[in-house]
């Protein structure tokens, strides 16, 4: 069986690992060299570098953004009897995250243009057991601080933000991070700032959320084998941080460039409007951070999303869907009671989204082929078409 060539993958962290590699590669030996691979200086290097990039003031590190969701969430003592609102078009670790403290996730639906939070969604889910909205902070770009600050005012909620793809966005003047009372970040490899496995952090502003998530996350000890709660073992390798300590300088570049790429996909992207290839819209100006450059394959296209992609497979251009299944709509998760039909913009998106390479150091000339190719295609389909 012949396998396809790869001739423009969906991601290619090489572009940027080469041209730091020897800076990489000091990082690590220092770690080896001073052997504190657990909760070592790098760690705590890392914590205060990032919580200064993102605008706030405390970092802790965890093993992944999965535990910084749930760690965070129980640091803030949101629990049993609480109910948290989400939205339903996220990576299921937003909602594994409120199942592990024990809250009830609230599910809203999203905005077709943009795939974040709708707000007046979720005013129509609150009910007094309502603790906490978790704006997800999708595909690089933040739901507005303005909005959510408002909001959360109103109906006097916590704001726990999901930034795990928006690593030094920025709307309305805050940064991802530094708007809610903590934020949980990933540092999977392919994140905007990944390390070289996994990997966590929980941004906060308040010193005792910061203190109580130092010990969740070390089995709840403030001092070797005093334990004043049940916490787990949750820490941020000391390795991973030196990478992430290394790679942070470089990432406002990284972003820029990611900020350049989309601008010349929606350039390329326009005259493909009419026949049905619509991009997320973008209400953060440079501010978005374009994690993924996703585009709708809208109800007047001549082909499905799903035909297009493997189109672009045989033609060796990778691509991504974030996410195919919503969350409530998980086998899983069938016993928190929702269906389908519940949300309809966020299932609708589910078939239609689809996500184009995007990495710094993907060329114009790349980004041509990306949209030649799927203009090749929807050529191809309405020649079809008139000959049936």
């Amino acid at each position: 069986m012949n396998k396809t060539t790869i001739r423009i993958p969906f991601v290619d962290l090489n572009l940027q690992h080469q041209p730091i590699q020897r800076q990489l590669e000091q990082a690590i030996q220092s770690v080896l060299a001073q052997g504190d691979f657990i909760l070592g200086q790098a760690v705590s290097d890392f914590e205060t570098a990032f919580a200064a990039a993102s605008g706030t003031e405390y970092g802790v590190g965890v093993a992944s953004g999965t535990d910084a969701i749930a760690l965070g969430l129980e640091a803030c003592n949101i629990g049993a009897g609480d109910e948290v609102i989400l939205p339903a078009n996220t990576f299921v670790a937003t909602l594994i995250g409120v199942l592990r403290v024990g809250a009830k996730p609230v599910f809203v639906d999203c905005d077709r243009q943009t795939a974040l939070i709708d707000l007046e969604a979720a005013a129509r889910a609150i009910t007094p057991r309502t603790k906490a909205i978790i704006p997800v902070h999708l595909y690089g770009q933040m739901v507005s601080p303005r909005q959510l600050l408002d909001f959360a005012k109103t109906y006097k909620l916590l704001i726990f933000e999901d930034a795990a793809q928006a690593h030094l966005a920025q709307r309305d003047g805050y940064r991802a991070g530094a708007v809610g009372i903590a934020a949980a970040f990933s540092f999977y490899p392919s994140k905007n700032l990944g390390a070289f496995g996994d990997g966590g952090m929980l941004l906060t502003k308040d010193s005792n959320i910061a203190q109580k998530m130092l010990r969740l996350r070390n089995y709840g000890s403030t001092q070797k084998y005093l334990h004043i709660e049940s916490g787990t073992n949750s820490r941020l390798d000391t390795l991973q941080a030196a990478v992430l300590r290394e790679k942070l300088p470089h990432l406002p570049k990284w972003n820029s460039d990611r900020l350049s790429i989309a601008q010349q996909y929606d350039l390329e992207l326009l005259p493909l409007a009419s026949a049905g290839i619509v991009p997320m819209q973008n209400h953060s100006g440079t501010g978005h951070v374009y994690h993924l450059y996703v585009i709708r394959v809208d109800d007047s296209c001549p082909l499905e999303r799903q035909q297009i992609q493997d189109k672009l497979t045989a033609l060796g251009i990778q691509t991504g869907i974030h996410y195919p299944i919503p969350c409530h709509l998980q086998p899983a998760f069938t016993n928190l009671g929702y269906q389908l039909g519940d949300f309809p913009q966020a299932e609708k998106l589910a078939k239609q989204i689809l996500s184009l390479p995007m990495y710094p150091g993907l060329s114009n000339s790349q980004i041509r082929e990306v949209v030649t190719a799927i203009a090749s295609i929807l050529s191809s389909e309405k020649q079809q078409l008139l000959y049936i």
